[in-house]
């Protein structure tokens, strides 16, 4: 008598091309953060936004910004701004600019980290607890004209929870 093969049921989670690679979820957060960068609809401190693309953005956006051609951009962007009035919603992106290209290695390394998923949660928690308070509620964040930045303040806490696991 031959011996069965026992076959095990059961779900298989491939999420190395899926929707929810680290990846695509590196790009939704970033387009969230930029949505909020220049969002009117939402009462958070924005300069939390900051630090919090820089530890979520994907590797090509880094690579880019540490680059020749980001320290290039940078260098027009502060000639535009020492010669004209720039509006403050574009002012946090040249931040963001600025401070991927002076961060020192180890502040780089925090990115994909265990330690970095942890800051973004909590940045990405306070900011939300900042919108929602001030709003009131869930529904009246949906109701007041900022549906666009309460679903990419939603976006980006949940992207934070994701990469912790």
């Amino acid at each position: 008598m031959l011996p069965m093969k026992r076959r095990a049921f059961g779900a298989v989670c491939y999420a190395g091309s899926g929707l929810l690679a680290a990846r695509n979820l590196q790009w939704i957060s970033t387009i969230s953060s930029a949505i909020l960068m220049v969002s009117k609809g939402t009462a958070i401190h924005k300069s939390f936004l900051v630090p919090l693309l820089a530890l979520q953005a994907p590797l090509t956006i880094i690579s880019w910004i540490k680059g020749e051609y980001g320290i290039w951009t940078a260098f027009m962007a502060l000639l535009v701004r020492l010669f004209f009035y720039i509006p403050g919603e574009l002012e946090l992106p040249f931040l963001a600019l600025l401070l991927v290209i002076v961060a020192p290695y180890q502040v780089i390394n925090l990115r994909g980290s265990q330690e970095g998923a942890i800051i973004a949660l909590v940045i990405s928690g306070y900011l939300a607890f900042q919108h929602f308070s001030r709003a009131g509620n869930l529904q009246k964040a949906f109701e007041q004209g900022s549906i666009v930045a309460t679903l990419a303040i939603i976006c980006v806490t949940i992207v934070s929870c994701l990469f912790l696991f």
